[in-house]
């Protein structure tokens, strides 16, 4: 059973998710608190596995309190409740990059929609009782020989994450060289209005360029594109990014979608990363990434937040290489292109 702990200004939003809650027989709320000093005084005594923590309180702002509460307790999984305002998106991307593991757009759905909100809630919530919480990526170390190995003709790189994705992803371009040979397109599972905050945060911190995806778009060293929220990325032949509304997914954008799609354009020339996330987005495409040729990158068990999409793809048999993330960053930044 899982301990969950809700931090919340809202009365309305407490009674809300406790009632959502108080009919998962796998969950357990054992206390909540409506400010930050609040949780702060509760939270070591309640001892919740999780924690829900809306992004603005009356008496501190959530980032603050999120850093707060890791700091004394490490293995804390934190679960942020957002708004997909311009503001709210940046903040986001601050408390993914500050450890918390997951968010929830709570300005996309009415909280008077409980059924909406405990298929919001409830998953990811089980997704962690699934998990153990692995420490926060260390820094990449200097490749070693059987790390910077020769690549044959690979031309397009492909990174498919979902829960815990943005603080991996981050961590991977953070270690890339302005310098790294091919294109990078990122699926990241998120909610309509965030993905353009997550690329331009990515862009400031990066060597390589980092934009969202748009019709048209081509792809070249040197360029990371993230893949639009609510829409699917493909990539054709020639490099080029289409935009498309259909086919209708569990998830928009859909891994697979854009891994297929990169297979079909470029066959044995693509490169697939698989990250940490719930669900199997992204099996079959490294699946066809392998089938054709292709290298496959699984992040394991061991550093994934939820080793749910990479252990998919391992069941298949899609996985070239399972390596932890600091081992798959330091892979891709000694790529070489023959």
């Amino acid at each position: 059973m899982i301990r969950v702990f809700v931090v919340d200004d809202s009365a309305f939003v407490r009674r809300a998710v406790g009632r959502v809650l108080s009919g998962e027989p796998r969950v357990r709320l054992v206390g909540e608190a409506a400010s930050g000093a609040e949780a702060l005084a509760r939270i070591p005594d309640a001892a919740p596995d999780l924690v829900t923590l809306d992004l603005e309180l009356p008496d501190t702002d959530g980032l603050d309190l999120l850093r707060a509460l890791l700091r004394r307790r490490p293995t804390l999984r934190v679960l942020m409740l957002s708004a997909h305002t311009r503001d709210g998106a940046e903040a986001t991307m601050e408390a993914l990059e500050a450890g918390a593991v997951d968010f929830i757009d709570k300005s996309g759905f009415s909280l008077l929609d409980l059924e909406r909100l405990r298929g919001e809630l409830v998953p990811r919530i089980l997704a962690q009782a699934l998990a153990t919480r692995a420490p926060r990526a260390s820094p990449a170390p200097p490749a070693t020989k059987d790390q910077t190995r020769p690549v044959t003709a690979v031309d397009l790189c492909v990174i498919g994450a979902s829960t815990g994705g943005p603080a991996a992803v981050q961590h991977i371009l953070e270690r890339l060289p302005a310098s790294f040979p091919v294109p990078v397109v990122i699926v990241q599972h998120m909610p309509p209005g965030f993905t353009r905050a997550f690329a331009d945060r990515l862009n400031g911190l990066c060597s390589l360029a980092v934009t969202e995806a748009v019709e048209g778009d081509r792809l070249a060293p040197g360029r990371v594109v993230v893949a639009a929220a609510g829409r699917h990325l493909r990539v054709t032949k020639s490099l080029g990014v289409v935009v498309a509304d259909e086919p209708a997914a569990a998830h928009m954008p859909s891994v697979d979608v854009a891994m297929l799609s990169a297979a079909a354009a470029r066959g044995g020339r693509v490169l697939g990363v698989l990250l940490t996330g719930m669900g199997d987005d992204g099996a079959a495409g490294m699946a066809m990434i392998r089938a054709r040729g292709g290298v496959t990158l699984g992040e394991n068990e061991a550093s994934c937040v939820v080793y749910g999409m990479p252990r998919a793809a391992e069941a298949r048999g899609a996985v070239t290489h399972l390596l932890p993330l600091p081992e798959i960053a330091a892979w891709l930044a000694g790529l070489r292109v023959a």
